[in-house]
């Protein structure tokens, strides 16, 4: 059975992909096959040397230690993408904001 260390709240739909019967997940696991993070930072961190893999929720990996990674031999990934319907939304409500003069009619 595989190991997951989740480093911050991650959604309980996403992590339900993952099969029960060859996934344990959470964030008290001692020697994780893998870790899973959004933004917490991994630079002072201690990489168990069970680690195999980083899994990034989210664009960037300016979080986690890539040197020591490649060091390591750890496979480090993101998900570029995920959060592209939410900024999407903010783009059409800032414009919407823009073309009503919302935030002066707040002010007001």
């Amino acid at each position: 059975m595989y190991q997951i260390l989740t480093l911050n709240k991650i959604s309980p739909i996403g992590l339900e992909k993952f099969d029960r019967s060859k996934y344990t997940w959470g964030d008290e696991i001692a020697s994780p096959d893998a870790i899973m993070v959004r933004s917490a930072s991994m630079h002072d961190m201690e990489l168990p040397a069970t680690v195999a893999a980083i899994a990034r929720a989210g664009a960037g990996v300016n979080n986690i230690p890539l040197e020591a990674c490649a060091q390591k031999g750890i496979v480090v990934f993101n998900t570029p993408g995920a959060n592209a319907n939410a900024v999407k939304e903010m783009v059409i409500l800032g414009l919407l904001m823009a073309s009503r003069r919302v935030a002066p009619g707040m002010a007001w």
